[in-house]
């Protein structure tokens, strides 16, 4: 069987510029901090995996003393959770107000993918409520009944580390020839990748001009019947998608990747 697992932000929805970048902002203006992230800037920090990890890079000497912030390790992690605990708060309200609508084809995809009895989960480095926020707006409540998630602090090690991946794996008891990830970034690819498993790219604006060399296939959204065509940035499989992605290019995914024909040359040391 087949099964689908899917990253949050960027993927699911836009999630990064329109919720992600604001909820940061406004958590920091709400705590007088001397700082406000620009789409910019924010596109360097992702880099970095999980939002308390990215908050945590402001933490330099500097920064420390010019915010009036404690200076020992533990009252740091106290501030930068007190921090992230608002911020996921914000987060959510603005998916609860439909403020972050969902990409192109992911509900079509997913619940395709559910109907045809694959295996769905959903992997994200983001805290978990902010997740299930997304996953519920995205899918209608009873297919995000039968996601399963895995996000927050469920592995020590945030993407591109592989561990999430790896967890999902062992934990559904998937056949990893048979899972195709859905990622939007470098570090996403590099966490499948990492684990064993094939991966889909559908970029951002943030992720387009990453090496996305892994990738089976890279394309600006999954796309839907009534929406403009999908651009194939890559293809290195078996996929031969339309303006539209459907459950058999996903499955197309997950088949061996065509052989290069020989040359003359070869086939004459061969013969």
């Amino acid at each position: 069987m087949s099964a689908l697992v899917l990253d949050c932000d960027g993927v699911l929805a836009d999630t990064e510029r329109y919720g992600h970048l604001p909820a940061f902002n406004q958590t920091f203006e709400e705590f007088g901090l001397p700082v406000r992230w620009s789409e910019e800037e924010y596109g360097r920090k992702l880099q970095i995996g999980g939002g308390k990890e990215r908050m945590a890079s402001l933490l330099t000497p500097e920064f420390v003393r010019e915010a009036g912030l404690p200076t020992d390790p533990e009252g740091q992690r106290a501030q930068v959770a007190a921090w992230h605990q608002r911020k996921t708060a914000v987060y959510k309200d603005m998916v609860a107000a439909g403020r972050l609508p969902a990409r192109p084809g992911v509900a079509r995809v997913i619940g395709e993918a559910l109907a045809a009895g694959w295996p769905v989960a959903v992997a994200s480095t983001s805290a978990e409520e902010s997740v299930r926020a997304v996953v519920e707006h995205v899918v209608a409540p009873e297919l995000a009944a039968r996601i399963a998630v895995f996000a927050g602090d469920v592995v020590p090690a945030k993407k591109p580390d592989p561990a999430i991946y790896r967890l999902v794996v062992e934990d559904l008891g998937l056949d990893r020839g048979r899972t195709l990830v859905v990622e939007d970034s470098r570090n996403g690819l590099r966490a499948a990748a990492g684990a064993g498993l094939r991966c889909l790219v559908t970029v951002n604006a943030y992720t387009e001009h990453e090496d996305l060399t892994e990738a089976v296939l890279v394309v600006s959204a999954l796309g839907d019947p009534d929406d403009a065509p999908i651009r194939v940035l890559a293809n290195r499989g078996r996929a031969r998608p339309g303006a539209y992605l459907t459950l058999a290019d996903l499955e197309a995914c997950l088949e061996p990747r065509p052989r290069r024909p020989a040359t003359v040359a070869s086939r004459r040391r061969c013969g």
